[in-house]
């Protein structure tokens, strides 16, 4: 039997929502078929794929990608990353289970590049720590 999905959307899926696929593989994998997406594709940060890399995981084969509807409607869950997804996430059948919880976009760093790459660290840490709680049976409330 197939495993339930997990379904992880923010902006872009540029960074995120890529980061939490790649946490959601790594503590929640042997429970749900982990994917992500945005609301539009952005492409693959390259700092995203730095700052998971410097924790060993690789997420430099994975793709940016829009929400595709039969994945939604298919979702056992829906965690939404930042407030536009949340906004603009289309309507999910009553058993798809959603929340939100909110991160900043790393994405929109300024500054050197080191000073850009501590925004990322900041942001994956974030994201594993949430990730994790979740996956040891922590709280699950959605942030709104």
């Amino acid at each position: 039997m197939d495993k339930p999905i997990l379904y992880f959307l923010c902006t872009g899926n540029s960074a995120r929502s890529q980061m939490a696929e790649g946490f959601g593989k790594k503590y929640l994998g042997d429970r749900y078929t982990v994917l992500s997406a945005g609301v539009t594709a952005h492409g693959l940060h390259p700092l995203a794929v730095q700052a998971m890399a410097e924790v060993g995981i690789d997420i430099s084969h994975h793709r940016s990608k829009t929400i595709d509807r039969e994945i939604l409607n298919r979702a056992a869950l829906v965690i939404t990353l930042c407030g536009d997804a949340y906004d603009t996430c289309p309507p999910t059948p009553p058993h798809v289970r959603r929340l939100h919880w909110e991160f900043p976009d790393p994405a929109r760093a300024e500054g050197t590049d080191a000073e850009r790459l501590a925004v990322f660290r900041k942001v994956r840490d974030e994201i594993e720590a949430r990730i994790r709680a979740f996956a040891e049976g922590g709280v699950l409330e959605s942030d709104r």
